[in-house]
């Protein structure tokens, strides 16, 4: 197991100042693992959200409702979902009421990427924790926020 304060060779005043260090190096260290993840799907794990939200709207959705359910609210959501466009992965649809307006598209292509993604995707990064410490450590980060 791993010891924050092994692995970065500090100590801390408090136990509280340790576990907000600890989150937030544990935060860097699964982005890590989940860019070298998605790099040979040629997406970002921004990206991936992105479509995994299309894909469970089930429709088309506005460029300000995808924004607001991402995980990581990406001031560069906009060009994120133009290079899913120019991968074919998602389109954009023109809103019949108002012009101004765009709705956004996961296709098929786009569907089928995710496919491929959940064959490949493995639970590595959680697999040191029973499903009652994954329950508790999500309960521990929905208490903190």
């Amino acid at each position: 197991m791993g010891d924050i304060s092994k692995d970065i060779q500090s100590t801390f005043p408090s136990n509280k100042v340790k576990a907000l260090v600890n989150i937030k190096y544990t935060a860097n260290w699964i982005e890590s693992h989940q860019n070298t993840f998605f790099k040979p799907y040629g997406i970002s794990p921004q990206q991936y959200n992105i479509l995994r939200i299309l894909k469970g709207a089930g429709t088309s959705l506005k460029v300000q409702e995808i924004k607001e359910r991402m995980i990581e609210r990406a001031p560069n959501a906009t060009r994120l979902m133009d290079k899913l466009c120019a991968k074919l992965l998602i389109e954009r649809l023109a809103c019949s009421d108002d012009r101004r307006v765009v709705h956004i598209a996961i296709t098929q292509k786009g569907l089928d990427l995710l496919n491929d993604i959940a064959k490949g995707a493995k639970n590595d990064i959680l697999k040191n924790l029973t499903d009652k410490e994954a329950l508790l450590l999500s309960e521990l980060l929905d208490k903190i926020r």
